[in-house]
């Protein structure tokens, strides 16, 4: 109740010394910008500047402007006191961002208490738009990216599964859709391994895995290095000569580590909502955009990427339905049902849940061009959040 009534005072100055002029749109990004996950940062920002670079740094006649805060990861408290910075201090209209579930968790309250618009860009854990009305979500759900697989394994002769997830929100999530969609078609879990989310040590995980003898392990671990070691770990300890196939979400093979995995990422089979190698006219305008706009060749565009690009893409338009007011009620509002063309496929705002609903597709990791791409071969059209239903 103190911050509604702190920001109350703020907003009753800043009209009082703006007069008629329109005030400028704050736009208040939280994201891990350094530590271990600061490349979610980076690419969900680096997102989201070009959505505004590309479409120009004014909409509905209020002038964008973003303003970064580091949480540093996952640090619920420093997400939380980087967001009440944000709101006090900077007077954001909305929060956005969010790399981790516990950063997403944290602020939630603050965005019912203030009732402002909170868009999540990759957060993934099912339950974050449930923690308030305020929430939208740009990215995706772990159920949502999960289920494909779990029903492609079954359509491919995959019978018995041994289950590895990062031991928080996201990986408890895909571990249980997984093992809901796959037992409901006949398969078998012959066994389950979960991981720390911070510095794990795959070793004893993937022995227990190789010894199970499964027709496939199922993944699921933060995007970024972790991937990198257990896809090297799993060719070192000869599990594919075993005839155990590596499947799992997208996450593992994000483009960001693509180049870093090398070899060990061959025929690695995920379901996922991104690939920087979708044949689409849309994607491959924003690719090239991308690549111009950030030459380093440090990163590639990948799907924290497109979610601050779409997310950006979500506040314009729904601004533009609201002639600029971004109040919580008017913008949750205006922006429930909203649907556009991303450079992931066609996109929609599920009017009930506040989840994206979007195509997932399967992909198989293949060389094109001498470059590691995720290649899709199927598709799933329309997925809703499993995880909600």
């Amino acid at each position: 109740m103190q911050l509604i009534k702190t920001l109350a005072a703020c907003a009753l100055a800043a009209a009082t010394a703006g007069g008629a002029q329109a005030a400028d749109l704050k736009v208040g990004l939280v994201l891990p910008l350094s530590g271990p996950f600061a490349a979610y940062g980076a690419q969900i920002e680096r997102g989201a500047r070009l959505y505004i670079q590309e479409h120009g740094d004014t909409v509905a006649g209020r002038k964008v402007v973003l303003i970064s805060k580091d949480d540093t990861g996952v640090a619920p408290a420093v997400s939380k006191r980087q967001a009440q910075n944000l709101l006090i201090q900077d007077k954001v209209d909305i929060l956005a961002g969010f790399g981790l579930t516990p950063s997403a968790f944290a602020v939630a309250p603050l965005a019912t208490e203030t009732k402002t618009p909170m868009v999540v860009m990759n957060a993934a854990t099912s339950s974050i738009t449930t923690k308030s009305p305020y929430i939208l979500r740009t990215s995706m759900t772990l159920p949502q990216v999960t289920a494909p697989i779990a029903t492609w394994a079954l359509a491919n002769g995959i019978k018995t599964v041994y289950t590895v997830v990062a031991d928080y929100g996201p990986g408890h999530d895909s571990e249980a859709q997984f093992k809901k969609t796959f037992t409901a078609g006949g398969g078998k879990i012959v066994g389950e391994s979960r991981s720390p989310v911070s510095s794990p040590d795959f070793a004893p995980f993937l022995q227990r895995a190789k010894d199970a003898k499964p027709d496939a392990v199922f993944l699921f671990i933060p995007a970024g290095e972790q991937g990198v070691a257990f896809a090297k770990g799993f060719k070192e300890r000869g599990l594919d000569k075993a005839g155990v196939k590596l499947i799992a979400t997208g996450d593992l093979t994000d483009e960001d580590v693509l180049n870093a995995m090398g070899d060990s990422a061959l025929g690695v089979y995920t379901s996922f909502h991104y690939s920087q190698a979708h044949d689409s006219p849309e994607n491959k305008a924003y690719t090239a955009a991308y690549t111009k706009a950030y030459p380093d060749g440090n990163h590639r565009p990948n799907f924290m990427s497109v979610a601050g690009y779409d997310g950006m893409r979500l506040i314009y338009d729904t601004l533009k339905k609201t002639n600029g007011d971004a109040s919580g009620d008017v913008f949750l509002a205006a922006a429930k049902g909203m649907s556009w063309v991303s450079p992931r496929g066609p996109v929609s705002i599920d009017p009930e849940t506040r989840d994206i609903i979007q195509n997932v597709y399967v992909r198989k990791v293949e060389r094109v061009d001498g470059v590691l791409q995720n290649v899709e071969f199927d598709k799933i059209p329309n997925v809703k959040d499993p995880g909600k239903e």
